[in-house]
């Protein structure tokens, strides 16, 4: 397994470094248009038919059963509800920007209550809301949770998370949410990771193919003036614009997560000359217990158990090895892996580098 994640984090180092030299990417795999963007959609409802598996009688599950019932002329009174087959769940969706009424949308479903599960349950009619507390989407369907849980008095199974399920395409869109792409014959386009090098170079490679057209205000935003042309039907426009290559950048960064032993890099890592020397202290503990028994036949003594513990200490050598300075992340890897050490050592290493003053990157443990 050690091996496996020493090769993985070479073949992670070596494909950023392979991303770092190519020509281009598309402004369009890069950047977001201000304006064309997702919503979020909530609502509250129920889960019906769960064979016992819903909510336990609580009150503001009767309620809202309750007032579901009169909505169709059913008056009864909350208390006299049972709520075993039924959940209390809360809708959400992302609403993508153009949807027009009739398409369809995923909702996700979670249980708000103590329901058990909701496999093989029906949602029923639930609007959404935005953020605003207008109707956007109507969601109802059967819930897929993907898991199950069963079991009996003495053991039971569950998989994955049976109180949480998706419908797809189980929310149909009523209102369309207005979008505005442009704002005075202008097209801010934004960067989905800021950064003032890709900015610039943006705003170079779109008046390449626009003269004057397009400024980077900040590391975030290139504003691009619509040409007169355009300016009836500026979708044309934008198309262009997002086919328009550019060439990123990336910061010099580690990334480190010590609770599952993974460690990227970016291509820009580079290693100052140092020396490095890693050994490992391992103390074995083993438990011998000694049974001490009477002579056969004596009439005195008992049977006692004695508890024996063997300690043992032992220290690998390490050796001070050397590291010349490494200006690709290539060596970096390479050298790493030919010390022969575990990830988690790597860990410890990058962190005293980066002490040491030697690792020129920006590292971020999680």
């Amino acid at each position: 397994m050690t091996r496996l994640l020493q090769l993985s984090l070479a073949s992670l180092l070596l494909a950023g470094a392979a991303a770092a030299q190519t020509a281009g990417v598309r402004i369009k795999d890069l950047t977001f248009i201000h304006g064309a963007r997702d919503n979020q959609l909530v609502g509250y409802g129920l889960v019906i038919g769960l064979n016992g598996e819903g909510d336990k009688d609580n009150s503001y599950s009767k309620q809202t059963i309750a007032n579901m019932l009169q909505r169709y002329g059913v008056k009864v009174d909350p208390t006299t509800v049972s709520s075993k087959n039924v959940a209390t769940v809360i809708v959400t969706a992302d609403i993508p920007p153009f949807m027009k009424d009739g398409a369809r949308i995923d909702v996700t479903v979670s249980s708000l209550g103590d329901a058990k599960a909701l496999q093989g349950g029906i949602l029923i009619q639930t609007p959404l809301l935005g953020a605003d507390n207008k109707v956007y989407a109507v969601a109802q369907g059967a819930v897929s949770t993907g898991g199950f849980s069963a079991g009996g008095g003495g053991a039971s199974a569950t998989k994955n998370h049976p109180t949480t399920g998706q419908i797809a395409n189980g929310a149909l869109v009523e209102k369309m949410i207005p979008v505005t792409l442009v704002r005075d014959n202008f097209v801010d386009v934004n960067l989905r990771e800021p950064d003032f090098t890709v900015s610039a170079r943006m705003s170079e490679a779109v008046n390449k193919k626009f003269p004057g057209s397009a400024q980077s205000v900040d590391g975030n935003t290139v504003r691009v003036a619509v040409p007169s042309v355009y300016q009836a039907s500026p979708i044309s426009f934008i198309a262009q614009i997002q086919a328009i290559e550019v060439v990123p950048d990336s910061v010099a960064r580690i990334i480190i997560n010590e609770r599952t032993g993974t460690i990227v890099a970016t291509a820009r890592v580079r290693i100052n000359s140092c020396a490095v020397s890693h050994g490992n202290i391992i103390v074995t503990i083993a438990e011998t217990p000694e049974t001490s028994q009477p002579l056969p036949l004596s009439q005195a003594g008992t049977t006692t158990t004695n508890p024996r513990t063997n300690v043992n200490v032992e220290e690998k050598k390490g050796s001070l090895v050397t590291f010349p300075e490494m200006p690709t992340v290539e060596k970096v890897a390479q050298s790493l892996n030919a010390l022969g050490v575990t990830p988690r050592d790597m860990m410890s290493i990058f962190l005293a580098m980066k002490q040491a003053g030697a690792l020129q990157a920006e590292l971020i443990l999680r």
